[in-house]
């Protein structure tokens, strides 16, 4: 089924401003709760919110197989367990139903005040049930500075990192999405020069840039994905904040790795862009510095090239920017992280979600955490109002945002913006 929905060349009727991360080319999917109060299904196009499950309701849908309650739900799982080729059809059927040719709902004043809504009269949802949560560990700069603060510089990276995604199964009860406040988290730390453990707040929080893609329901328990194939289970991207509190991790990580220290916060961003609309922004990735093994060695482009930045804002004063990065820059990529994760028959479900690891570039303003940024607080980042931040302070919001840009037609991802509360105090 041809990818129609992602002719450069077609507009919408409605408005989109010039440098919006969503034109007609976008159409991502989320799930929000209407001004009466009714979570749908649905996507946008400008800043306008498309009620999905009301244009089904009406007919608009005709033609493509789908039940009746698809977008009546809470959750995208099961859109997302029909498969690339329904959300093709979907999205395609979206194009065309708002494109600025088409008059069939342009013209009817009451169906649009049935399925249009504007940004303030809708709150966004978590847009899937995540059953489960896998972080990876997959870029190389990133682990070559972790590693280099933390062991012996001329050996920063572990023998096996250059021939397998590191990775490691977390927890879905703490994902949250953009606008959901955290308390900085409590838990044991060893001060520098002691040897005992204390408990208290930890005074070292920081936020990981990441990229995060949501898979379909995609193979039996025992059965490999091969890395060709890996592409057509994976439904789409969000931005990915995996928070950390870098002194708990440092006492507790050796020898089974995070955990207190990451399950108390993860955010990420609302609407998931579709692999699809990403398609033309496809690009080389880095080069094997090793030899792969066969069942992670692949042919084509695999890399994307979404541009990312990390601002801070501290509370009452203007945000400053603090990291611009790059998606590309990721040395294992989407479709070696499944096909490793599941070559020893992990089964993978609809609304699994796979962070990508910290993404960092290969320049200090491109590091993708504090811990980078200031090299463990030895230097610190001045704010535009003046403070300084060695790293996240309480009631700072950290905002991330990403997009791709080619010939003239942006795709985005807007924003995840989280703020951090001081320590959790029972009322």
């Amino acid at each position: 089924m041809p990818l129609s929905a992602n002719n450069p060349d077609r507009k919408s009727w409605l408005h989109v401003d010039k440098n919006s991360d969503f034109p007609i080319q976008n159409i991502p999917f989320g799930v929000f709760l209407t001004r009466d109060d009714i979570i749908t299904i649905g996507t946008r196009i400008g800043d306008t919110a498309i009620d999905l499950g009301a244009l089904h309701q009406l007919g608009y849908f005709e033609g493509i197989p789908l039940t009746d309650d698809i977008f009546l739900q809470d959750t995208l799982n099961d859109f997302i367990a029909d498969g690339r080729k329904t959300w093709r059809a979907v999205r395609n059927r979206i194009a065309e139903i708002f494109d600025a040719e088409n008059k069939t709902l342009k013209d009817n004043n009451k169906h649009k005040e049935i399925v249009l809504f504007r940004l303030d009269e809708i709150e966004m949802k978590l847009p899937v049930h995540v059953g489960d949560y896998t972080d990876f560990y997959s870029s190389i700069e990133h682990a070559t500075n972790v590693g280099t603060m933390f062991r012996d510089p001329d050996n920063a990276l572990l023998p096996n990192w250059l021939h397998i995604p590191v990775g490691y199964h977390g927890r879905s009860s703490s994902i949250i999405p953009s606008g959901i406040p955290i308390h900085r988290p409590q838990g044991q730390t060893l001060p520098d020069n002691a040897t005992e453990p204390i408990f208290g707040p930890s005074k070292l929080v920081d936020f990981e840039l990441e990229m995060a893609f949501i898979t379909t329901d995609a193979n039996d328990l025992g059965e490999p994905i091969p890395i060709a194939e890996a592409e057509e289970y994976i439904f789409g991207l969000v931005l990915l904040n995996d928070w950390s509190a870098r002194d708990i991790q440092k006492w507790e990580y050796v020898p089974l790795g995070p955990f207190l220290a990451k399950n108390f916060a993860s955010s990420i961003s609302p609407w998931i862009v579709t692999l699809d609309a990403l398609e033309p922004y496809k690009v080389e990735g880095p080069k094997p510095i090793k030899p792969q093994l066969e069942y992670l060695q692949y042919i084509g482009k695999k890399s994307y090239d979404i541009n990312l930045e990390v601002s801070i804002q501290p509370k009452g004063a203007n945000e400053t920017v603090v990291s611009k990065s790059n998606f590309k820059y990721m040395y294992w990529n989407m479709a070696q992280q499944l096909a490793h994760h599941t070559v020893n028959g992990c089964p993978v479900n609809s609304g699994d979600m796979m962070g990508s690891g910290t993404i960092s570039g290969s320049t200090e303003d491109s590091y993708g955490s504090m811990l980078e940024l200031t090299w463990k607080g030895e230097k610190p980042l001045k704010m535009r109002d003046g403070t300084e931040r060695k790293f996240i302070n309480d009631n700072d919001t950290v905002i991330m945002r990403g997009y791709c840009e080619k010939e003239g037609t942006r795709i985005g991802f807007g924003e995840v913006s989280t703020k951090l509360l001081p320590v959790y105090k029972k009322k």
